[in-house]
């Protein structure tokens, strides 16, 4: 079980405990520094992404608490890999008029980022409850991996067989999704 050193994680931050952001830095940085440069990014970029990342997750767990199911470094490079993905497409949507770039406004963004958690959140927590077999299937598919290397990982007879079942495992997935009472204040 993570939750209580999670829990010491979220409520250093907010408290500003330097001894637990050092620690913070010094376990999850590496990573995101590695990530970012490898995706067309600078260490500059990462330190950005990082940065952001804990201020976010900082707001979002003093104006509601919240539990990491899994490692916060894990949790924070998702956040942080998200968040540098995110970046990477506004780069690539930006409009340039006369030299002017129109930026969206900080609170937007930090609202945005924080309803975005919620989905990804709700997402985790309703792809737990699948079967086993298909959250393997699924983490393979939204891994982009073939359907021939899925259809050997899982033993499939076909390529077919195995669309077939992405696509149910993916059904159930979004009903599970739309029954939960968040889905509407997530929309």
């Amino acid at each position: 079980m993570q939750e209580p050193q999670n829990n010491i994680y979220l409520e250093g931050l907010l408290s500003g405990d330097k001894n637990i952001i050092d620690t913070i830095y010094q376990k999850s940085f590496p990573a995101v520094v590695a990530f970012v440069k490898k995706n067309n990014g600078t260490f500059q970029d990462a330190e950005e992404i990082f940065q952001d990342a804990l201020f976010q997750l900082t707001v979002r767990f003093k104006v509601r608490r919240f539990e990491i199911k899994s490692t916060f470094e894990g949790y924070l490079f998702t956040v942080c890999r998200n968040l540098w993905r995110k970046e990477l497409n506004n780069r690539k949507k930006m409009v340039r008029n006369d030299g002017v770039v129109e930026l969206v406004s900080e609170e937007h963004k930090h609202s945005s980022f924080i309803l975005e958690q919620e989905r990804w959140e709700l997402f985790e927590e309703k792809i737990a409850q699948l079967s086993e077999n298909c959250m393997k299937l699924l983490k393979e598919y939204f891994n982009k991996v073939s359907y021939s290397i899925i259809v050997e990982k899982f033993n499939y007879s076909s390529e077919n067989v195995a669309f077939q079942r992405v696509f149910k495992c993916k059904k159930r997935l979004a009903e599970l999704i739309k029954k939960d009472s968040r889905y509407q204040e997530l929309q």
